[in-house]
């Protein structure tokens, strides 16, 4: 049958119905219900708030790349890069506009995963999920990178003394492997465990603390401009601009991480599309204010290598240590925020993937206490904590940035195909300007890979292989679709599964 040929089985689609339904579905199965995809009776709450997603949103997206990303952004542009910083955050909110629709249309779990099943196929959704699996897991490990950098500036500061050398880097000449991250990573993977409101709800406030720090930051750093550093603005021309802007990209990732809490979330249809918007309009302005206030500050040559560069950014100016510790404590606090709602967003992948098959059930499972998966979040913080420990920072941050932009086209293309092959499909909220807007995100987002890093291509073929081999090896024979637990393109009427 045609339906069996690889090219259909590649192509078969996720019905919206199911999607939605197994999320909403969920709560009315009694306990003790017979085990349905790793699961008993067990699913996950919804007791996420418009405040507690926006915060999520905001401190992913915020911290991802701020406290580290000038280091390494403003060798590439000069100056300039504040526009490396305006072209990314045009380039994520074209791409925040589809991500509201398509979170409104499939509030589900899953993120750019789901939304390509149910639009471009099997075959495609599940390259975008690995992409996504890489973009969160190698962005977690550079967050928790950053993290150590900070922490040693604070134990510098507070008590004259850092975490020994070997302890506090990735494998080189001096380092044997970064001991704080490896901390990170276990701490929050213990939070996340105990339950999802728990984390939320410090995440709500770390991020409170976060935007605090930044506006301090920026309130003392602009008492220090000086106009003179600012020129030349673009030291490395229009080139330099691009690569940065390619670099930063993946401190975006926030905006991608608000939806995959699609089946945690009150009121997901309204509630989703508005926390995207929230989270774009902030981040947007602080990363634009930080960026002019450092480069003011500081001439750009000093960015170059410079660990916990906002903090020493403080401490040039005022020549005192207080503002730099009290700024170092913020980000040891909203770093560690970060690194959870990243987690956070890698094992609801998980989950999906698992539910619908396409990877091992027991990522599906879930605790019967707290509603989490629990086994799923040990495996990620094994992942998470092996990258942060021994891979360097500036190679974990344009490998993010790969599979970012990978996952903002999909969604984009995503909401040209849902308009036209569901056009009824009930949405909380319309991309404005439709189809020209999810157009020109695409072209925003290409234009954004061509400027990345030779050897960050080489590391996603490597994640491309890796994703063949899954899918074929395993995913499209445990497939649901495959296993015609669930119809292929539209629910099918009873008699024709009678015949």
């Amino acid at each position: 049958m045609a339906s069996n040929t690889l090219g259909a089985r590649l192509l078969r689609r996720k019905p919206v119905s199911t999607l939605i339904a197994e999320s909403e579905g969920h709560d009315a199965l009694p306990a003790g219900a017979p085990e349905e995809g790793g699961r008993s009776g067990i699913h996950l709450r919804r007791s996420i708030g418009l405040w507690q997603l926006s915060s999520i949103g905001i401190g992913a997206t915020i911290g991802t790349g701020i406290f580290f990303v000038l280091s390494a952004a403003v060798p590439s542009a000069g100056p300039a890069v504040i526009l490396s910083f305006v072209i990314a955050a045009v380039t994520a909110g074209l791409t925040a506009l589809c991500y509201a629709e398509m979170a409104s249309a499939i509030p589900v779990s899953g993120s750019s995963y789901s939304y390509a099943y149910a639009t471009l196929g099997e075959g495609v959704a599940f390259a975008v999920g690995i992409c996504l699996l890489m973009e969160y897991g190698v962005s977690a490990s550079a967050i928790a990178v950053s993290w150590a950098e900070y922490l040693n500036k604070f134990l510098d500061l507070a008590f004259g003394a850092k975490i020994p050398e070997a302890l506090s880097g990735a494998p080189d000449g001096t380092h044997w492997f970064n001991l704080p991250a490896l901390i990170l990573v276990a701490m929050v993977c213990f939070l996340l465990i105990r339950g999802v409101s728990e984390s939320v709800k410090v995440n709500a406030a770390m991020v409170g603390i976060k935007i605090l720090i930044l506006l301090l930051f920026i309130g003392v750093a602009l008492t220090g401009f000086h106009s003179g550093n600012l020129t030349p603005f673009m030291p490395l021309g229009i080139g330099g601009v691009q690569v940065a802007a390619s670099s930063i990209f993946f401190s975006f990732i926030g905006l991608d991480a608000v939806s995959t809490a699609g089946e945690e979330v009150k009121n997901p249809r309204r509630t989703l599309p508005l926390a995207i918007i929230i989270s774009l309009v902030v981040v947007t302005l602080l990363y634009i204010l930080v960026a002019l206030a450092g480069i003011g500050a500081q001439p750009w040559q000093k960015f170059d290598g410079q660990e916990a560069g906002l903090a020493q950014i403080l401490q040039d100016i005022t020549g005192q240590s207080w503002p730099a510790m009290v700024f170092a404590i913020g980000a040891i606090i909203s770093i560690f925020s970060i690194t959870l709602v990243v987690i956070y967003g890698q094992t609801r992948i998980l989950y999906s993937m698992g539910r619908d098959g396409m990877l091992p059930k027991r990522f599906a499972q879930l605790s019967p206490r707290t509603g989490t998966p629990v086994w799923n979040t040990l495996v990620v913080g094994v992942g998470v904590g092996a990258l942060a420990a021994f891979i360097p920072l500036e190679k974990l941050a344009d490998i993010t940035s790969l599979g970012t932009l990978i996952a903002f086209s999909v969604v984009s293309i995503g909401v040209i195909i849902l308009r036209r092959t569901q056009p009824d499909l009930p949405r909380g909220f319309k991309v404005p300007g439709y189809p020209v807007v999810p157009l020109v995100s695409v072209a925003f987002c290409i234009y954004l890979i061509t400027g990345l890093h030779a050897d960050t291509f080489e590391a996603g073929g490597v994640a491309l292989a890796i994703a063949v081999a899954v899918y074929f090896g395993y995913s499209i024979k445990h497939s649901k679709l495959e296993r015609a637990e669930q119809p292929a393109v539209a629910d099918a009427p009873a008699d024709t599964k009678a015949g």
